[in-house]
C-alpha cells in the first residue's frame, strides 16, 4: 500500500496543477497569498557591513499585545482589523521568536532583558549589565562584574550613540544602553555604604561626557536635579545637591525640556532632553502636555546621529506600552503601541536598507489574554460579538458567559481589575458591562487574580529585522543572541 502511494505521488508530480488553474485562484485571499510568496522569494540576504543599527523596543509588546495593537490600528483606520499589517510585519522584515527569561527568573524583568540585548549575555533579575556573579541590591558585587555594552563597542569604532524613550531615561530599558548597577531602581541615588557605586542618572551624564552617549531624549528630570530646584515640569529629588543638567551644559551639551526647546536644538552639540518629571505622558494624554511624539523624537535622533560618517547606534523605547498594561488599561497600551508603530515607520523611511540594520522587538510580554469565540471585526477594546453566518463581520450581538453577562475581547490574568473582592472574602462576581463602558479610554480590563499591578509574563516575544544580516533573525532565539546579530552586522567584512 505504501509503495502504491509513493508511485502515485511520483506520477502526479509531473502533472501538478498550476496555481492559476485552481478553482480558488480568483479569491482575494489566494492572490494575496501568492503575492506574499513572490515578495519572500525576491528577498536576498544582505551581507553588507552595517553602518547603522537601530533597535526599537516596545516595552511589554509580546506576541499577544502586538496582535491587539494590529487590530486596534486597523480598526482606527476603518478596517475590520484582523487584516491590518503593522509597518514591521511586511515580508521585507525577517522574523523570529525570542525567549525572554532571565538567569534566575522564568518571568523576566525589563532591566536584564534589555541588558541581554546590549551585552550578549543573559543577566539576573533587577540587575543592569552585571555578570551572573552580580547580586541584586549588593553594590559590593558590581566591581569586577561589569559587562561591556554595545554602545561602548561602537563608540570605539567611531560611531555615535543615541537613546530615546517615552519612559525615564534612567528606567530599565534605556539605562541598559549605558549603565551598570546592582539595582535598576538606583536611578538618582545609591544606598549608604556604596561609595564606589554611582546612581544611573550620574552614569548617563558620565557617558555623555566620555562621548559614549551623544543623544539622550526622554523623561525622568527628577533624578537630574537637586531637591528644591525645578526646570520645566521636573522637580528635583537628588539629595546630593548635584545639578546634572548644569554639569551636562558645562561640557557643551544642549538641553531641552519642552517642544520649543526640542524644535530649537541644533545639530552641532550633544543633546540631553528631559520632557517630564517622570515618564512622558501616554499618547492618549499627550495633547494636554508639552511633549513631542515618539515618532518626532525618533526622527530628531536619526537626523542628529546620521551626521556621523562612521554611522550610529540608536535604541528607541516605547516604554509606556508596558506601564498601561501594568495598570490593566488596554486603551492606553494600544494607543502607545500604535505610536510605536509610527516611530518604526519613520525610522525605516529615514534610513537605507543597504547600510542600516533595524531590529524591532519587545523585552517581554504581559499577562494579557483574549476571549473567544468572537466574530470578525469585534472591537478589540470592546465586547466579544458573535460569529455571523453570513458575510465577514460579527453578528453585532454580544456573546454571553455562563453567568449571563457579556465579556470583553481583551482581559488580563491578574491586576487591579480583578473580579475577586477583598471585602467579600475574595469571592467575586462580574457586573453588567456595555460596549460604551468597555471602550472608554479609562476602562480597566477585567482580571482574575487580584494584584495591585498587572505582571509581566514569561512567554516569547517576536523580533522583526531588516537590513544587513537581518536574515540571521530566524527560528527561536535566546534574547542575548540579538546582540550577536548586531555585533556581527557592524563587524562583518
Amino acid at each position: 500500500m505504501k509503495t502504491s502511494a509513493l508511485a502515485f505521488a511520483a506520477a502526479m508530480a509531473g502533472t501538478a496543477v498550476a496555481a492559476q488553474d485552481l478553482p480558488q485562484a480568483s479569491s482575494d485571499w489566494f492572490t494575496a497569498g501568492q503575492a506574499t510568496i513572490e515578495a519572500m522569494l525576491a528577498r536576498k540576504a544582505n551581507t553588507n557591513t552595517a553602518k547603522n543599527v537601530i533597535v526599537m523596543v516596545a516595552d511589554g509588546n509580546g506576541v499577544g499585545t502586538n496582535y491587539a495593537t494590529r487590530l486596534f490600528d486597523g480598526q482606527q483606520k476603518g478596517m475590520l482589523g484582523e487584516e491590518n499589517v503593522l509597518p514591521y510585519e511586511t515580508p521585507d522584515f525577517y522574523t523570529a521568536l525570542v525567549k525572554t527569561y532571565n538567569i534566575n527568573a522564568q518571568t523576566p524583568d525589563s532591566a536584564p532583558t534589555a541588558g541581554a540585548m546590549n551585552t550578549g549575555v543573559k543577566q539576573r533579575f533587577n540587575l543592569i549589565n552585571l555578570s551572573e556573579s552580580g547580586i541584586h541590591d549588593d553594590c559590593t558585587t558590581e566591581a569586577g562584574n561589569t559587562l561591556t555594552t554595545f554602545s561602548e563597542i561602537v563608540t570605539d569604532m567611531g560611531k555615535s550613540v543615541g537613546i530615546a524613550s517615552t519612559a525615564r531615561l534612567t528606567h530599565a530599558t534605556p539605562a541598559a544602553v549605558y549603565a551598570k548597577t546592582a539595582n535598576r531602581n538606583w536611578e538618582g541615588a545609591v544606598p549608604e555604604g556604596c561609595d564606589n557605586s554611582k546612581d544611573i542618572a550620574t552614569q548617563l551624564i558620565d557617558a555623555m561626557e566620555a562621548g559614549t552617549i551623544d543623544f539622550a531624549m526622554g523623561g525622568g528630570g527628577r533624578f537630574f536635579l537637586p531637591e528644591g530646584t525645578e526646570v520645566g515640569q521636573s522637580k528635583g529629588r537628588r539629595t546630593d545637591g548635584v545639578n546634572l543638567i548644569e554639569r551636562a551644559e558645562g561640557f557643551g551639551a544642549q538641553f531641552a525640556h519642552d517642544t520649543a526647546g526640542f524644535d530649537a536644538l541644533s545639530m552641532d552639540a550633544p543633546v540631553l532632553a528631559l520632557f517630564n518629571d517622570s515618564h512622558l505622558e501616554y499618547e492618549a494624554d499627550r495633547a494636554d502636555d508639552d511633549e513631542p511624539s515618539l515618532a518626532d523624537i525618533t526622527k530628531k535622533a536619526i537626523e542628529f546621529l546620521s551626521q556621523n560618517e562612521n554611522g550610529f547606534y540608536l535604541e528607541v523605547e516605547a516604554g509606556r506600552v508596558d506601564h498601561a498594561s501594568h495598570a490593566g488599561n488596554a486603551y492606553r497600551t494600544l494607543t502607545d503601541g500604535v505610536a510605536f508603530a509610527e516611530a518604526v515607520a519613520i525610522a525605516d523611511e529615514l534610513t537605507n536598507d543597504e547600510d542600516t540594520l533595524i531590529i524591532v522587538t519587545a523585552d517581554h510580554e504581559h499577562a494579557i489574554a483574549f476571549n473567544g469565540y468572537c466574530g470578525r471585526g469585534s472591537d478589540i477594546l470592546g465586547l466579544c460579538m458573535g460569529v455571523s453566518k453570513m458575510g465577514d463581520k460579527h453578528s453585532n450581538e454580544p456573546l454571553l458567559a455562563a453567568d449571563g453577562k457579556p465579556y470583553t475581547v481583551v482581559g488580563f490574568l491578574n491586576g487591579s481589575g480583578s473580579v475577586l473582592r477583598e471585602d467579600v472574602n475574595w469571592v467575586g462576581a462580574r457586573g453588567d458591562l456595555t460596549q460604551e463602558e468597555a471602550t472608554d479610554m479609562d476602562y480597566v480590563q477585567q482580571a482574575l487574580v487580584p494584584t495591585s499591578s498587572e505582571t509581566h509574563s514569561g512567554e516569547d516575544v517576536a523580533v522583526y529585522a531588516k537590513g544587513p544580516w537581518a536574515h540571521l533573525v530566524d527560528g527561536t532565539l535566546e534574547q542575548n543572541v540579538l546582540f550577536h546579530v548586531m555585533h556581527h552586522a557592524v563587524t562583518a567584512e
